[in-house]
């Protein structure tokens, strides 16, 4: 459906997409992870055409977006990260001329009533715009994608901005809307592609660093990060775990309550730390009270990714 063959992105000496490669299946929701500043919307607004590429191919659904960008555009819907409104208008009047503006040739009362109902936002079809929550106006920005039913959508940040209830309606919406589209949507929180992705690229100094599953790459990391809180004495915990084998790094947390405090513990390449840190404790004076996976980071994603196999430095 969509293939980002050898892109490559300069301005002037600056290259901010470094030869990216990756394709993406009829049906498959992708995720496209990374910090700020790894490319994710650079990467979107080439896909979509409205950015020309210093190298390479971005073909949708066999049309190439720079040869053939009228056919290869109206297989596509974009939310960029933020939304196009225009908040004086009502959502009707909105909707409609973004219809108009498609030249979509589907009934136009029925059509968008059932984008409408698609993404929830019947109750507000008659208010306006910039009277309603971010959520609502996130809602919008995806309708007006949906306009014209287009094959794939492209969602940049769709939940940035949003509170908690927010982004998990967001989510659970994208999920239902990958049942009849293609979709990428870029993010920097890793919980949130593993909800709702069933691949995941990551970008990282202008490359992509990895092509996985969300399992997959979260299993990168098993056992290989940990969060503990033990009861004792902070320093000569911290020290102990230090000198532990399979140890790269301990990172002191804030202590929660008196007498413990939580440790961030990171493993060297090839181990699980999680039995030899249960044993050393046991052993010790001090008393283990948890021991959790940490929570999986961008941060810790990329200290796997990323790492210089030359010396174990990162680049």
């Amino acid at each position: 459906m969509i293939e980002v063959k050898e892109l490559v992105k300069k301005y002037g000496n600056t290259v901010v997409l470094d030869h990216i490669n990756f394709a993406v299946e009829e049906g498959e929701i992708l995720g496209l992870l990374g910090s700020n500043g790894a490319g994710k919307s650079t990467t979107m607004n080439i896909i979509t055409g409205n950015l020309s590429a210093t190298g390479g191919r971005v073909t949708i659904n066999g049309h190439e977006i720079l040869e053939e960008p009228i056919k290869a555009k109206k297989e596509l819907g974009y939310l960029p990260e933020k939304p196009p409104l225009y908040t004086d208008m009502t959502v009707k009047s909105y909707l409609t001329f973004v219809y108009r503006l498609k030249k979509c040739r589907l009934p136009e009362k029925q059509h968008i009533e059932e984008v409408c109902k698609a993404v929830q936002i019947e109750d507000v079809y008659h208010r306006v715009i910039r009277n309603l929550s971010k959520g609502y106006q996130q809602r919008i920005g995806i309708a007006q994608a949906l306009i014209g039913m287009p094959k794939v959508l492209i969602l940049d940040e769709p939940t940035v901005g949003l509170d908690p209830k927010q982004m998990i309606e967001i989510r659970n919406l994208i999920k239902e809307l990958g049942k009849k589209h293609t979709i990428i949507f870029s993010s920097h929180i890793l919980s949130e592609v593993q909800a709702v992705c069933n691949r995941v690229v990551v970008l990282n100094q202008r490359k992509v660093t990895a092509d996985d599953t969300p399992e997959n790459l979260s299993g990168k990391l098993e056992g290989k990060n940990l969060r503990i809180c033990v009861q004792g004495p902070a320093n000569e915990i911290e020290a102990g775990l230090r000198r532990l084998a399979g140890v790269r790094n301990v990172e002191r947390q804030k202590c929660t309550e008196e007498g413990c405090c939580i440790f961030h513990v990171n493993a060297k390449e090839g181990s699980d730390i999680r039995r030899e840190i249960a044993i050393y404790l046991k052993q010790s004076a001090w008393l283990l009270l948890e021991m959790t996976n940490a929570d999986l980071s961008l941060e810790n994603i990329f200290l796997k990714l990323t790492e210089d196999t030359k010396g174990g430095k990162r680049k």
